[in-house]
């Protein structure tokens, strides 16, 4: 085997196992702002990172992305002061989206914290 092929192979099979440790459907791009916005609010220490990865993993487990998607723009629109906002916050969706929301991440909470 040749050098250009051993490192093929070695960087195939980081590729693998990296996607397999994702949580599946979930982009790595939502993955890494989860997890950023977790150690902010939780602490910026290698346990919390952990904890944080953990979190995410069952969030996944329980809610399909394009839900996950949905609830996290409800909570980011409902951040709009004044009647704009009201729409998503007070909205049958939204309060929908964001319950099951809330009910996955207190399903981390009990898993990872």
């Amino acid at each position: 085997m040749t050098t250009a092929t051993t490192a093929a192979l070695a960087f195939l099979a980081t590729l693998t196992s990296a996607a397999a440790a994702a949580p599946v459907g979930y982009p790595t791009v939502a993955v890494a702002d989860y997890v950023y916005g977790c150690m902010k609010a939780n602490g910026e220490t290698r346990a919390v990172l952990e904890k944080c990865s953990c979190s995410i993993d069952v969030i996944a487990s329980i809610i399909p992305y394009e839900r996950y998607e949905t609830a996290e723009t409800f909570r980011s629109l409902g951040l709009l002061t004044g009647e704009r906002g009201g729409l998503f916050r007070e909205s049958a969706p939204a309060k929908s989206a964001n319950a099951e929301l809330r009910r996955a991440q207190a399903e981390a909470d009990v898993r990872c914290f």
